[in-house]
């Protein structure tokens, strides 16, 4: 089946969609499509629906009552009934749902499950004892659930819930990548790229929130800012708040706001973020829990140090509205963008695009061909190496790891810094030398470990001649974009 021109990209997505839609195997088929709001979910399915000539129910926060009314019209107009069915329970609108679906080689996609569920919590329960009726009844209904609640959705395959082992597809729709997503705002300076990336990231909704306005170059990118993002009158300006509101589980927001605030300040460590909020480490676990399940926040594990690990947002567009906009909201809303902007620009710089630039490195390092460190990285993140001599420690932005080889020391591929708006020199590799001396010690093989050195502001003419012998690799933003493409 032929992906849509109005699709951007998603051939990874279109193609497994499409294959679930044709499949046709005499048994039924239930699929599970989930990932963050914006994404584009919705657009895919529809399309699916619309291409294969099956059915779209979009559901909406609403009563089981009106939902049942809603879904029963939409089932209608699928098979083309003069009258909509009325149903009393979910109980029997699936049954109907099975029985006439069935025969029909059709999709039958379900947006926004969680909201049914949320309603009915029998539901998912119904759809397994009917999958399970249609598998002895040789029903080939071809059935999607999609939802943008990650935690709801994330839940429905796990465990011992009721639908664990019916699905026979689970897609995750993920933002767009950092060089797709300059493709997608025809953006072709890297550090005007990397600038843009930082505020709304890869979500392909936020261009539709700005009509379409991407920034000229370079030196368009301020007025671009104060007129997408800092303008009220853009649905952009309030989105970071609606993500934290329209999640389910989430009740005191500024709770939460003031947690995202903390991560967002550098505070990236439990007892850091607790510390900030005026709480007790302990207090706030079930918090980092749900941020976690909503995909608005992630843990990242320290490489080097068993047991430690530092929290991250996932949203650009949270950390940018967390250090620009949220201390000065009220200006903002007044129409005084230009002073809040002329005043939260070395913020924005030191806490927003260098940040983010570091999460741009690694996963250049995580996509790199396995001849870029001599071998293929299995994990990539950040680690701290002590330096009891110096009575000191050794902050890696990037460390990549190999493979784990039972019984043998773990390779250490490449050790790496990242600079946004300093210059890179020999004193950056020579960290970076101290902190692998420190990791040999500790067990590590660091025989063949790569020096890298990645810059946003470029390197000291001295830093390849100085390397005495060490293989550093320097990579600057044309090479973060240009080997990604």
């Amino acid at each position: 089946m032929i992906k849509p021109a109005r699709i951007f990209d998603r051939d990874f997505e279109w193609r497994h969609l499409a294959a679930f839609a044709a499949r046709d195997g005499g048994r039924p088929r239930l699929g599970v499509v989930s990932g963050r709001r914006r994404q584009g979910k919705t657009f895919l399915v529809e399309a699916l629906a619309r291409e294969t000539g099956g059915m779209y129910f979009g559901a909406t926060q609403a009563t089981e009552a009106e939902s049942l009314h809603l879904f029963s019209e939409a089932l209608a107009e699928y098979t083309e009934a003069p009258v909509p069915p009325r149903f009393v329970s979910w109980d029997e609108a699936i049954t109907y749902l099975f029985s006439v679906a069935g025969t029909r080689p059709r999709p039958i996609v379900i947006d926004e499950f969680p909201y049914l569920s949320a309603a009915s919590p029998a539901l998912p329960s119904i759809l397994q004892r009917e999958i399970d009726r249609a598998v002895a009844r040789a029903n080939s209904i071809s059935l999607l659930l999609c939802g943008s609640a990650i935690s709801v959705m994330g839940k429905l395959l796990a465990g011992s819930a009721p639908l664990r082992g019916r699905a026979s597809l689970e897609l995750v729709v993920r933002p767009f990548d950092y060089p797709l997503a300059a493709r997608f705002w025809n953006i072709n300076d890297p550090a005007l790229a990397v600038r843009h990336h930082a505020v709304v990231g890869g979500t392909p909704a936020y261009r539709r929130f700005v009509n379409d306005d991407s920034p000229e170059g370079l030196a368009d990118f301020d007025d671009w800012v104060l007129r997408t993002v800092l303008n009220p009158a853009t649905p952009l300006f309030r989105e970071a708040r609606y993500l934290l509101e329209e999640e389910a589980d989430i009740r005191d927001t500024a709770l939460y706001h003031s947690v995202l605030a903390a991560v967002a300040g550098g505070n990236n460590t439990r007892g850091g973020i607790a510390g900030y909020i005026g709480r007790k480490a302990a207090d706030i676990g079930h918090h980092l829990n749900v941020l976690e399940d909503c995909g608005l926040l992630r843990r990242e594990p320290d490489l080097f140090r068993q047991g430690r690990s530092v929290y991250r947002i996932a949203e650009p567009l949270i950390v940018f509205y967390q250090v620009v906009m949220r201390p000065r909201w009220g200006l903002l809303e007044s129409g005084r963008a230009a002073t809040v902007w002329l005043d939260a620009k070395s913020r924005f710089s030191a806490q927003v695009v260098g940040p983010h630039f570091e999460q741009v490195c690694r996963e250049f390092a995580l996509a790199a061909p396995s001849d870029t460190f001599g071998g293929l990285p299995a994990e990539v993140g950040a680690g701290i190496v002590a330096d009891p001599a110096r009575r000191t420690q050794i902050e890696v932005d990037i460390a990549v790891l190999a493979p784990a080889d039972p019984g043998e020391p773990r390779r250490v591929l490449s050790l790496g810094e990242v600079k946004w708006g300093e210059v890179m020199g020999i004193r950056h590799v020579e960290r970076l030398r101290r902190a692998r001396e420190l990791l040999a010690g500790k067990g590590f093989d660091t025989r063949n470990t790569v020096i890298a050195c990645y810059g946003g502001a470029g390197f000291d003419p001295e830093l390849r001649t100085s390397a005495n012998g060490d293989r550093v690799l320097t990579i600057g933003l044309k090479e973060l974009y240009e080997q990604r493409e």
